[in-house]
């Protein structure tokens, strides 16, 4: 119930109380080139062909891509508040962290599932670039991330 009320509250403030801070012209990401090819794939592969587990499938996958339009502002934009840098440099911390936590109980339970690893990886994957670029220049003091444009 307390994740429900969270989740809405969360969908709330971000349409109606800070819809102002929406930047509709930099956010040109079209979801549908993560929605469809997410859905397809949590239909091909998962561990079972009912509702409730493809559904599952689906939510996992779409958590590995999910920063793709953040990280596609950022580089349209050439750069980040600090805010922004923080909050990404700490999602992708989490994501770490559960590969370690994987990593733990395969070695001590011997459980191993490969959705939800393999999902990982490619999510850390999509971070490790940031990663380099918050390391190497927000941590150094500046307020805002810009990026080498060409």
């Amino acid at each position: 119930v307390v994740f429900l009320v969270l989740s809405y509250a969360t969908v709330y403030l971000i349409y109606l109380r800070f819809r102002s801070s929406y930047d509709s012209e930099s956010d040109t990401f079209r979801v549908e080139f993560l929605l469809v090819p997410v859905a397809g794939l949590s239909f091909l592969e998962n561990y079972d062909f009912t509702p409730i587990e493809i559904l599952w499938t689906f939510s996992i996958y779409l958590e590995s891509v999910a920063i793709l339009p953040q990280l596609f502002m950022i580089t349209k934009t050439g750069e980040a508040e600090s805010i922004t840098t923080h909050y990404l440099f700490f999602l992708g911390l989490y994501r770490a962290l559960y590969l370690a936590n994987w990593v733990w109980r395969y070695h001590t339970e011997g459980f191993f599932d490969q959705i939800a690893v393999v999902s990982g990886v490619v999510q850390t994957i999509f971070y490790c670039d940031f990663f380099y670029l918050y390391v190497t220049k927000v941590l150094k003091g500046n307020s805002k991330l810009t990026l080498p444009m060409p």
